[in-house]
Parts: structure tokens; C-alpha cells; sequence
């Protein structure tokens, strides 16, 4: 079931970066056809009036999370239940549960020991490169904008090119991970 998860959030990554996503799905052994069928699958089991809550949906198909941690985000209190994924060694899917079982955030986060991404310039922001807390840390103020669909995020933020000019960007995320950036004009 952790390959047809995979090829799910690749199937979204297409959208923005097809060359990157025919590059994993190989690397995983799965045809067009078997990307198009796990998400077929996935979108039949999170619309089925029997559905579990997303929360237990996660679990049935990744497993046991590798990790549960308390988490606090202001007065609210929640656990961040992480999962690896082997195309993405040094990143988790985390999924954030609020203490009702409702899932409040999905998204791929670096796993704890792995090297964080620090982007210091635009150069640097090439998909896939970052997640994006590492980008929202790397450029303040960094602002959240609305994403074009459920598992995609946006952020504003300045920053410099190679020679130092800042620049007004805006950056896409798909399932948490970079897939785009754009200079604002």
C-alpha cells in the first residue's frame, strides 16, 4: 500500500513537474497506468460514504506511524504521527490529528537527523529541493498564501538572487514539498 500512496502524491506532483514525477514513478516500477489506478483508488476510498475519518484511512494504508509526537500550535494540542516513504528517504508524510481524531494538516516534512535544506538564494529553491517550513524559515516573513487545491500550499516571501537583489516571490507546494517558484510582478 506505501507504493500506491506514493504514486497518489505523485499523481498530484504531475500537475507541476512531469519530468520529476516519470523519474520516481520508474524508480518505483510503476506505469502511467498503475499511477492512474492508485489514484483512482485513493479518491474512491476518501469519497466512500463508509469511509473512515482521515486519520484511520492513514494508517490503513501506511501501517503503524514510525513516530507519534505531542505537538502544541498555540493553545491547541495535537500528535504529528510521521511515516517514511522510501522514495523520499530524508523526508516523513506527517499527518497532524487533533485530540477529536480529525486530521488538521498532510504534508511531507524532513525526518528528524536528516540535513535540512537551507536555501540561502533563488538558485537554491529547485523543486523538490525544500519542504515548506524550510523555506518559510530560510526567507521571514514569509506569508501563507491559499493553495489551488487541498494538498497544496503557497508562500510569499522576499529574497535575494545570486548577487544579492531581493526579489518578491511566491512559492507552490504540493503535498508540503517545493514544486515551483515565481517572481511576483
Amino acid at each position: 500500500m506505501t507504493l500506491d500512496f506514493q504514486l497518489v502524491l505523485l499523481r498530484r506532483m504531475a500537475d507541476h513537474n512531469p519530468e520529476l514525477v516519470d523519474e520516481a514513478r520508474r524508480t518505483l516500477g510503476a506505469s502511467i497506468g498503475e499511477m492512474r489506478e492508485a489514484n483512482k483508488r485513493w479518491q474512491a476510498m476518501v469519497r466512500s460514504p463508509r469511509t473512515r475519518g482521515a486519520a484511520a484511512r492513514y494508517r490503513s494504508v501506511l501501517g503503524e506511524p514510525e513516530s507519534v509526537v505531542p505537538r502544541k500550535l498555540g493553545d491547541a494540542e495535537c500528535e504529528a504521527r510521521r511515516w517514511a516513504l522510501p522514495l523520499w528517504p530524508d523526508l516523513r508524510f506527517e499527518v497532524l490529528v487533533g485530540p477529536d481524531g480529525a486530521v488538521w494538516n498532510e504534508w511531507l516534512v524532513r525526518a528528524p537527523g536528516a540535513a535540512p535544506a537551507t536555501p540561502r538564494t533563488l538558485d537554491d529553491l529547485t523543486p523538490w529541493s525544500c519542504t515548506v517550513d524550510e523555506v518559510a524559515r530560510a526567507f521571514p516573513p514569509a506569508r501563507p498564501l491559499e493553495g489551488t487545491a487541498p494538498t497544496r500550499w503557497g508562500l510569499a516571501f522576499t529574497a535575494p538572487d545570486q548577487d544579492g537583489v531581493p526579489h518578491d516571490m511566491v512559492a507552490e507546494f504540493t503535498w508540503g514539498l517545493l514544486q515551483r517558484t515565481a517572481q511576483v510582478r
